[in-house]
C-alpha cells in the first residue's frame, strides 16, 4: 500500500478521499488555489501545497504544477477525485512518465472512453447495447440532417468529448437540427477543445442507470448493482438512488453483465461506471463510461457495505479485487440529495459567505461537505457544497429520513436548492417510482429571475 497519496481535487471529494487514507494510515498531500487556503481539505491533510491562482485554469487544472508538488512531497501516487482532471487522459500519462501511480484506468483507456464516437464503436463491439445513431463524426448541418433522416426523429445532438450536457440538444425536426447544429459545435470547441458532432436516436422519458464497477488489474471485474439518477436539472443529476425502483432482477443482472464485460473488452482496472439510457420496456442502452469516481458513489457504499475510495486505493497499489460477484450484497435502499449554491426557481449560482452552516446527525444519515460556518462559496467552482445521503431498510423509509434530515439542514448566508430537494422527494411521482429524466421539467416550475 501506498505511504502518501496526493489528492489533485478540492471541496468535499478531497475531504472524502482524506478520511479513507487516514483509515487505512495513509499520509495525504492536498493542493489548493489561493481562493482555497481556508478550506477544510487544506487542514485536513498532511501537507498542504499552494498551487495557484483562484481560477481552475491557473491551479487545479494546471498538470506540470500538480506533478511537480506530488515529486516534491514525494507522493507515491495521486488520486484525482472527479471532475477537474480526473478524465484527462494527458494528465493520467504525465504521472506514468513521472513514475507516479494515477489512482484510476490508464490514459489510453480515458481517451477511448473520453470520445464519445470511439466508446459507441468500442461497446457495439463488446456486445453492449447502443443508443441507435452514427458511429462516425458530422461535420456539417448537411451530414447531421442526411444521418437523421435515416434515424428518424426526434434525434439528440451530442459532443463527441461532451460531457454535462454541454453540446445537446434535442431536434424533433430537420429545422431544428440544423439551427442547432452549428452553435451546439461551436459550444463545445470551446468547451473541450473538440467540436466533433454525432447523433442519436431521441429516447423518449428515459430513465437514466448507471452501473458500478471495480477491476482489478488481473482480470477480476465484479459489479457493484445499480445508481438510479434521473432527476436532473440541465442534464447534471440532483437526487441519485440505490437500488433503482424501476429494475426487475433480471434487467438487474443482464445490465450488470454488460457493463462488466464491456470493461473487461477495453481492459478496465480501477472504479468506473458504465452510464445506461433505459426505456419504458426496460430495454437499456449504452450512454456513456465514466472512467473516475462518481459523485453519487455513496449511495452504493451504503447498500453495499463496500469502501470503493479504499478499493481504488487497494486496486492501484497492486492488489487484486477482495470480492467476487456472489459476495457483493445489496442491503437496504439508499438516497443522496446534492445541496448546491443556487437560486432553487432559477438554478442561477449564489456565491457568497455561509453566515451559519449545521447539517443533522443519525445513525442513517450520512453527510459529505467541505463547508461550515464562515466559509466562502466562489464563483470559481462547481457551486455544490454538500451531499446528503439518507439510508433506509426500503425506498419509503429512505425518502422519510432524507426529508427529515433536510428539514433540519441549516445553511444562512446564500441560497440553496433545498426548498426544490424537498418539493422532489415529496412529489407523488417520486414517492411512487416515476423517475424519468424529464421529471423537473414536467413538475418544478422555476419563477422568473427578478
Amino acid at each position: 500500500m501506498f505511504s502518501k497519496v496526493l489528492i489533485a481535487n478540492r471541496g468535499e471529494i478531497a475531504v472524502r478521499i482524506i478520511r479513507t487514507c487516514q483509515k487505512l494510515g495513509i499520509r495525504t498531500v492536498a493542493v489548493y488555489s489561493e481562493a482555497d487556503a481556508d478550506s477544510l481539505h487544506v487542514s485536513l491533510a498532511d501537507e498542504a501545497y499552494l498551487i495557484g491562482k483562484p481560477r481552475v485554469a491557473e491551479s487545479y487544472l494546471n498538470i506540470e504544477k500538480i506533478i511537480e508538488v506530488a515529486k516534491t512531497a514525494k507522493a507515491e501516487a495521486i488520486h484525482p477525485g472527479y471532475g477537474l482532471l480526473s478524465e484527462n487522459p494527458a494528465f493520467a500519462r504525465r504521472c506514468e512518465e513521472e513514475g507516479i501511480v494515477f489512482i484510476g484506468p490508464k490514459a489510453d483507456v480515458i481517451a477511448a472512453m473520453g470520445s464519445k464516437i470511439e466508446a459507441r464503436r468500442t461497446m457495439e463491439q463488446a456486445g453492449v447495447p447502443i443508443v441507435p445513431g452514427v458511429s462516425f463524426a458530422l461535420d456539417s448541418a448537411d451530414e447531421a440532417a442526411k444521418a437523421a433522416a435515416s434515424i428518424g426523429y426526434p434525434v439528440m445532438l451530442k459532443a463527441s468529448a461532451g460531457g454535462g450536457g454541454i453540446g445537446m440538444h434535442i431536434a424533433r425536426d430537420e429545422a431544428e437540427l440544423r439551427q442547432a447544429f452549428e452553435g451546439s459545435q461551436k459550444r463545445a470547441a470551446s468547451f473541450f477543445g473538440d467540436g466533433t458532432m454525432y447523433i442519436e436516436k431521441y429516447i423518449d422519458r428515459p430513465r437514466h442507470i448507471e452501473i458500478q464497477l471495480l477491476a482489478d488489474s488481473y482480470g477480476n471485474c465484479v459489479y457493484l448493482w445499480e445508481r438510479e439518477c434521473s432527476i436532473q436539472r440541465r442534464h447534471q443529476k440532483v437526487v441519485e438512488e440505490a437500488p433503482s425502483p424501476f429494475l426487475d432482477e433480471e434487467t438487474r443482472r443482464k445490465m450488470g453483465e454488460a457493463a462488466v464485460r464491456a470493461a473487461r473488452y477495453i481492459g478496465y482496472a480501477n472504479a468506473g461506471t458504465i452510464e445506461f439510457l433505459v426505456d419504458e420496456q426496460k430495454n437499456f442502452y449504452f450512454l456513456e463510461m465514466n472512467t473516475r469516481l462518481q459523485v453519487e458513489h455513496p449511495v452504493t457504499e451504503e447498500i453495499t457495505g463496500i469502501d470503493i475510495v479504499e478499493e481504488q486505493l487497494r486496486i492501484a497499489a497492486g492488489e487484486p479485487l477482495r470480492y467476487k460477484q456472489e459476495e457483493i450484497r445489496r442491503d437496504g435502499h439508499a438516497i443522496e440529495v446534492r445541496i448546491y449554491a443556487e437560486d432553487p426557481n432559477t438554478f442561477y449560482p449564489s456565491p457568497g459567505r455561509i453566515t451559519a452552516f449545521s447539517a443533522p446527525q443519525g445513525e442513517w444519515i450520512r453527510h459529505e461537505t467541505a463547508v461550515q460556518s464562515g466559509a466562502a462559496v466562489t464563483p470559481f467552482y462547481d457551486p455544490m457544497i454538500a451531499k446528503l445521503i439518507a439510508k433506509g431498510p426500503d425506498r419509503q423509509t429512505a425518502i422519510e429520513r432524507l426529508l427529515e434530515a433536510l428539514r433540519h439542514y441549516r445553511v444562512e448566508g446564500i441560497k440553496t436548492n433545498i426548498p426544490l430537494l424537498e418539493a422532489v422527494l415529496s412529489h407523488p411521482a417520486f414517492q411512487a417510482g416515476d423517475t424519468t429524466t424529464d421529471f423537473l421539467s414536467k413538475h418544478w416550475k422555476p419563477a422568473k429571475a427578478k
